[in-house]
């Protein structure tokens, strides 16, 4: 009888329990989309500024979460507002020993300021992470 009483109470327990680790892995899972988002922002103004000597940076703006609107999936979005008195194409050369630029998930954009958005926007470590839903 003892042993019917245990069985119910991890019967009971079980299902809590379950429920508990996956909201604790989405929450770990939301963490290191944040912190991967974050990292790619600073290596993005780091390249940046060691690539081009004039660079006077405007805007910083980075995104975690599902960037298209379509479909399931975390995105990690970067995107940084610059000036400097290089050409776009030359910035894309300069820039092209880290990033490939494919005018989709990774474009240099001249604004009507004068100014130029750097793009990029990659898949999150957890792409499938409730974040994306």
């Amino acid at each position: 009888m003892k042993w019917l009483k245990r069985l119910g109470i991890v019967i009971v327990f079980l299902p809590i329990v379950l429920i508990v680790i996956w909201i604790a892995y989405e929450i770990f899972g939301m963490f290191m989309n944040h912190m991967a988002t974050r990292k790619q922002t600073n290596t993005l103004r780091m390249n940046l500024e060691s690539e081009i000597s004039d660079i006077e940076i405007i805007d910083v703006y980075s995104e975690t979460g599902n960037t298209s609107g379509t479909g399931n999936h975390v995105d990690c979005l970067s995107s940084i507002i610059f000036s400097t008195e290089m050409q776009e194409t030359e910035i894309e050369g300069r820039m092209s020993k880290y990033y490939v630029f494919d005018g989709w998930s990774c474009y240099i954009d001249k604004t009507d300021e004068g100014c130029y958005t750097i793009y990029i926007n990659t898949p999150a470590p957890f792409a499938d992470n409730i974040e994306g839903h």
